[in-house]
C-alpha cells in the first residue's frame, strides 16, 4: 500500500482501540503494566501502528502530564487520551539527535506581551523525523532552549537550557498555524504508516502558560525558578520523566521477537529436507547447525520476557514511590534492556529470515516487514550506542560510591563481589567439567557476575590512566568498545538473575524444567562466546569444550519442547499473519500459503 493509505490505516487503528473502551492515554498514565503489554501486543499488528499509538500517548500525552503541572493536564489529558487532539514530541533536530543539550531551537519571553517567541534560527535546528507531525498533529511539545531577559536589567538575554514547550502547529482544519512550516519526510525504509515530518518555526507567539513547567517556571516579570538546585539536575528530571518510552519499545521489540521466533520455529519443525539413504526426510529444526541458531535465540527470547517483566514491575514501583535511588536504577535499567533487545531483535530476524530460507523472503510471511519496521527501533527513543554508554557510566559511578563507602542499592548489589570475583579462580572449579556443576545456577550467575566486575574494574584503571594524559574525553573515546562490553555484560548478567527468578516462580515441573534448561543455555552460551574466561583462566580448555558439548546438548532437548516454548507466548494465528509459521501448520504446513498465492486447495 501507498504510505497515505498505510497512514489511514494507522489512524483508524487509534480510533478502532479507543472506539472499543481502551484508553491507552489512561493506562500509561496510571496502569502502567497495561500500557506496555499493550505495546507488545499491538506490535505484530502493525509496528507502525504501535509507533503512532507511542508517539500520541507515551511521547506526546507522556511529556503533557510528566513535564507540565495540573493546569496542563485539565486542559490536554482528555483530548489527548480520545485522540482529538493529534500531536507531537518534537526533540530531534537536522543537527541534533541524541545530544538533547545542544538542541538550537529558541523559546524566548517577550515580556511585554507575556508571550514565548519559538524560533528556528537556521536550517540545522529544523525539528526532523517528527513523528505525526506531516499529517495529524495539531499540536507539538516542543524542546527549546528557554531564553529569559536578564535579572540585571542588563539587556542581555540568559539562556536557562532546553526545556519543553506546547506549540499549537494546525488549525481545525488542518491548515499550518502562522510561523509554522511542515515538510512531509516522505518514504521510509520501514514504519511508512507513521507520518514522521520535519518543522520550522518563524517566531511564533505562544502563551507564557505553554510552558511545561514542573521543572522550572518564569513568572510575569520574566524571573526563572526551579526547585531543582542546577541546571545537571533540572535536565535530568526532565529526560528520566521521558523513561516510559523505552520500556514501551523495549515490550514492542520483545513482541516482534516473539513473532519472528514463532514463525521460525514452526516452520523448522514442519520443513524437511533430506535424510537417511533408506529413510524419510528429516525437519530441518533436527539439523544441529539449525538448532545452534534457534534455541539459544529463543532462550534469550524468554530471558528478555523476564527482563522486561523486572523493568515494567520496577518501573510501577518508582511512579509509586518516586523513590531517588529507583529512578537512577530504571533509567539505567531501561536503558540498557532498550538497547540490548532492540539490537538483538534486529539480528534475530535476519537469522529467522534466514532459517525460513526462500520462503522466508516471501511478503507474506512478514520477516522483510518486520525486519525493515523495526529497523529504527535501534536509534529512536535513543540510539543504542549512547545508550549503552549511559550504563556504563552508571556503572563506574556506583563503583565509585562502593569505594566511597556509600549505599549501593539492590540492582547494583552484586557489583560489591567484585574484589573477590576479580583473584584468580579456583583451579578446582576452573576445571570442572561435570554437567551438574556446569549446569548450576550459582555457577552460572557467578561466572557472568564475575565477567561484569572484571570489566568494570579494568575499564576503571584505563580511564584514570588515559585521563591524565588526554583528557576525559578522548580517554572515554580510547576505551568506548571496552566501556560497551561492560554494559552488555551488566545486561546479560541482569537478565539472567531475572531469568532464574522466573524459573523457581513457575508451579508445573515439566515447565520448571524446560525454563531451567532455556536459562542454562542462556548463560553457558555467553560464557562460551566470550573470551574473557578463557584469557582469565576462569576456565581451563578442557571445561571450554565441555560447555560447548553441552549447548549441543541442550539445544537438542530444547529442540524437544519448542512448539511449546513458543505456543506459551500465545499469538493467534489471525495475529502472526504467517502463512508458513500458523499454529494449525502442525497439520497443514502449505495449505494457507498455497491459497494465498491463488491455488485452489
Amino acid at each position: 500500500m501507498t504510505k497515505e493509505e498505510h497512514r489511514e490505516l494507522c489512524r483508524q487503528h487509534l480510533r478502532l482501540v479507543v472506539s472499543a473502551g481502551y484508553n491507552p492515554m489512561k493506562f500509561f498514565d496510571n496502569d502502567y503494566k497495561k500500557y506496555f503489554y499493550l505495546a507488545e501486543l499491538y506490535s505484530l499488528i502493525d509496528l507502525s501502528s504501535m509507533v503512532k499509538m507511542g508517539v500520541q500517548y507515551s511521547l506526546w500525552g507522556g511529556s503533557v502530564v510528566n513535564l507540565g503541572t495540573e493546569k496542563h493536564r485539565a486542559k490536554y489529558f482528555d483530548d489527548i487520551d480520545s485522540f482529538r487532539l493529534p500531536g507531537c514530541f518534537a526533540m530531534t533536530e537536522l543537527r541534533h539527535g541524541s545530544n538533547v543539550a545542544g538542541l538550537q531551537t529558541t523559546a524566548t519571553l517577550d515580556v511585554a506581551s507575556d508571550e514565548w517567541d519559538v524560533h528556528t534560527p537556521d536550517e540545522g535546528a529544523i525539528k526532523w523525523w517528527i513523528g505525526n507531525a506531516a499529517e495529524d498533529g495539531r499540536a507539538a511539545t516542543v524542546f527549546a532552549r528557554l531564553r529569559v531577559p536578564a535579572a540585571d536589567g542588563s539587556g542581555a538575554i540568559d539562556d536557562h537550557g532546553v526545556h519543553a514547550f506546547i506549540v499549537p502547529l494546525r488549525d481545525e482544519s488542518g491548515a499550518c498555524l502562522p510561523g509554522v512550516e511542515i515538510r512531509d519526510c516522505g518514504y521510509k525504509v520501514g514504519l511508512n504508516g507513521v507520518d514522521n515530518g520535519a518543522i520550522r518555526f518563524t517566531h511564533v507567539r505562544v502563551p507564557r502558560d505553554n510552558l511545561l513547567n514542573r521543572f522550572a517556571s518564569v513568572d510575569r516579570s520574566g524571573r526563572y525558578s526551579s526547585p531543582l538546585s542546577s541546571a545537571g539536575k533540572r535536565f535530568a528530571a526532565t529526560l528520566g520523566e521521558l523513561t516510559g518510552g523505552r520500556v514501551g519499545l523495549t515490550a514492542g521489540s520483545l513482541g516482534v521477537l516473539k513473532g519472528a521466533a514463532t514463525i521460525a520455529i514452526r516452520y523448522g519443525s514442519q520443513r524437511q529436507q533430506f535424510g537417511p539413504p533408506d529413510g524419510a526426510e528429516v525437519a530441518v529444526l533436527d539439523y544441529q547447525s539449525l538448532q545452534w541458531k534457534l534455541m539459544p535465540m529463543l532462550a534469550t527470547t524468554y530471558a528478555l520476557h523476564f527482563a522486561k517483566n523486572l523493568l515494567v514491575d520496577m518501573y510501577c514501583e518508582m511512579k509509586r514511590s518516586r523513590d531517588e535511588d529507583l529512578i537512577a536504577d530504571v533509567h539505567s535499567f531501561s536503558a540498557g534492556l532498550k538497547a540490548y533487545t532492540t539490537g538483538y531483535t534486529a539480528n534475530a530476524l535476519s537469522v529467522c529470515r534466514e532459517a525460513c530460507g526462500g520462503h522466508g523472503y516471501a511478503a507474506i510471511n512478514r520477516m522483510g516487514v518486520l525486519r525493515s519496521d523495526h529497523d529504527i527501533f535501534q536509534t529512536f527513543e535513543g540510539d543504542n550506542t549512547v545508550l549503552q554508554q549511559q550504563v556504563a557510566a552508571m556503572l563506574l559511578k556506583r563503583y565509585q560510591d562502593e569505594f566511597a563507602g556509600g549505599a549501593v542499592s539492590a540492582t547494583w548489589a552484586y557489583l560489591k563481589q567484585w574484589a573477590i570475583g576479580a583473584l584468580p579462580p579456583n583451579p578446582l572449579v576452573s576445571h570442572d567439567t561435570a554437567p551438574r556443576h556446569l549446569r548450576d545456577p550459582a555457577f552460572l550467575k557467578r561466572a557472568l557476575r564475575y565477567r561484569v566486575a572484571r570489566l568494570l574494574h579494568t575499564v576503571a584503571l584505563r580511564l584514570r590512566k588515559h585521563t591524565k594524559r588526554l583528557g576525559a574525553f578522548h580517554a572515554w573515546n580510547k576505551c568506548l568498545n571496552h566501556l560497551l562490553a561492560l554494559a552488555k555484560a551488566h545486561q546479560e548478567a541482569l537478565m539472567l538473575d531475572a531469568f532464574y527468578s522466573g524459573v523457581t516462580s513457575a508451579v508445573d515441573p515439566d515447565c520448571r524444567r524446560a525454563l531451567k534448561a532455556l536459562a542454562d543455555l542462556f548463560a553457558l552460551q555467553r560464557i562460551h562466546e566470550e573470551a574473557l574466561f578463557r584469557n582469565d583462566d576462569y576456565i581451563s580448555p578442557e571445561k571450554s569444550k565441555a560447555i560447548a558439548r553441552l549447548i549441543e546438548d541442550l539445544c537438542l532437548e530444547v529442540r524437544g519442547v519448542a512448539l511449546p516454548l513458543v505456543a506459551a507466548f500465545a499469538i493467534p494465528d489471525h495475529i502472526l499473519r504467517a502463512p508458513i509459521g500458523l499454529a494449525t501448520g502442525a497439520e497443514d504446513l502449505w495449505g494457507e500459503y498455497l491459497a494465498a498465492a491463488g491455488f485452489h486447495v
